[in-house]
């Protein structure tokens, strides 16, 4: 019986924190960036267009550059190197749009790897349920 109990406790604690790993965002509301804000920049070609990249395995948005799903370790490297001679002070937005942000597997490692790295305007696309309904859907533009 007490074995049982025991293994109960330990189960529940473990479910407990692979929920709490799972909800827990690194981000806050104004590291979000607004989809269409960010396809008003894409379609003026303004001078200062922010580095974009695809941390997940959909299709890219008009100048994202492709990492691959970042839950893998050598896309989480790939990311780490095609960020190592950006400046710092550079808006970096990463999207993977795979799924909603509560369980997706691809938006924390990358957004973490920003904040370890320093990046002081990192963004993440608000693809609050996926690319599909939160760009493409909308016109948005695509690559």
């Amino acid at each position: 019986m007490f074995n049982r109990s025991l293994l109960s406790l330990i189960m529940f604690l473990l479910l407990g924190c692979i929920a709490a790993q799972t909800s827990s965002k690194p981000w806050t509301e104004d590291q979000l960036q607004d989809p269409e804000a960010l396809a008003n920049i894409l379609r003026s070609r303004a001078s200062k267009q922010p580095l974009i990249f695809n941390i997940g395995p959909m299709e890219d948005i008009k100048g994202a550059t492709n990492i691959g799903p970042t839950k893998d370790k050598n896309n989480l490297a790939k990311l780490k190197q095609a960020l190592s001679a950006v400046p710092k002070d550079k808006t970096v937005i990463i999207y993977c749009g795979c799924c909603p942000f509560r369980v997706c597997p691809n938006i924390r490692p990358a957004f973490a790897l920003l904040k370890e790295m320093k990046f002081t305007r990192p963004k993440l696309l608000n693809l609050e349920h996926n690319l599909k309904t939160n760009w493409i859907d909308l016109g948005f533009p695509m690559q």
